[in-house]
């Protein structure tokens, strides 16, 4: 005969550890009163004892802070996902192209202030 195990909620393991903290019943009462095995309440005992000290580690606000945390990440990484975005669009061309779109706009510009000698510009110096 098989038989499956039983998961029981928190809220439950926590009412039967702190009746088996009070230690007003023996785990064998407690078992009987529950339905569940006296081992299992010695574990959900211990680990009350165990964890109580980090509820008050003053630590309460952590939900909050961690939200924060997570939104600001959040913000960061929207904000490389743009920047990353630009200079692959950037990058597309090959550099000689750049450097002549560069040097086109700035004699459309300010070509009136150049004289034509001084803007001889040659791949080779690209």
């Amino acid at each position: 005969m098989s038989t499956m195990r039983t998961k029981h909620a928190p809220s439950f393991k926590a009412k039967v550890a702190l009746e088996a903290y009070k230690e007003e019943k023996t785990s064998s009462e407690l078992a009987g009163l529950y339905q569940v095995h006296p081992g299992l309440i010695r574990n959900w005992k211990t680990l009350l004892v165990k964890g109580a000290p980090g509820l008050f580690n003053g630590k309460g606000h952590s939900d909050k802070d961690q939200e924060k945390l997570i939104e600001e990440l959040y913000r960061q990484i929207g904000q490389l996902k743009v920047e990353l975005d630009w200079l692959k669009k950037s990058l597309d061309l090959p550099h000689e192209e750049k450097v002549m779109e560069d040097v086109k706009f700035l004699v459309e510009t300010y070509g009136s202030l150049f004289s034509s000698s001084s803007l001889n510009v040659s791949h080779a110096a690209v």
